[in-house]
């Protein structure tokens, strides 16, 4: 059976908004890769989802992959609301344009190369994905 690669996903803002980051922890057997960016002026959901993305556009080819975000907003979103939002035309329950489409669309194109599959823990909690992916984030955030 091929290996499956795991990747830990985290954003975090210095005030909300305000400067933001977010962080990636990704592994393969052995091999691990740690990426980080960020944005001056951002909100922390913008920066989950941004995480999310940057995990997926890291890969090289269409992969096997779980995400594990300790964003509701972002595993409930791409695994169940985005499907209404699609529907929709990208309007919310409200009928009022869906909060960062252009980053939840991207996701959505992104999602649909791979075989994704969206796993939430519990954030803050100890476990070392989520510890370093939140560090990673951290370190984003433009000084």
């Amino acid at each position: 059976m091929s290996q499956h690669i795991e990747a830990f996903t985290d954003g975090a803002c210095s005030g909300n908004p305000g400067p933001g980051g977010w962080g990636v922890w990704l592994r393969y057997g052995k091999h691990e890769k740690e990426l980080c960016g960020g944005e001056p002026n951002t909100t922390n959901q913008r920066m989950e989802l941004q995480a999310a993305i940057e995990a997926l556009k890291a890969l090289k080819k269409p992969c096997a992959i779980t995400i594990f975000s300790d964003s509701k907003y972002v595993v409930d979103g791409i695994t169940s609301w985005i499907h209404g939002w699609k529907k929709n035309g990208w309007k919310n329950t409200a009928k009022k344009p869906v909060a960062n489409a252009e980053l939840w669309q991207q996701l959505d194109t992104l999602n649909a190369i791979h075989d994704v599959k969206w796993q939430w823990i519990k954030g803050h909690a100890g476990h070392e994905g989520n510890e370093r992916a939140d560090a990673l984030a951290r370190q984003g955030i433009p000084t």
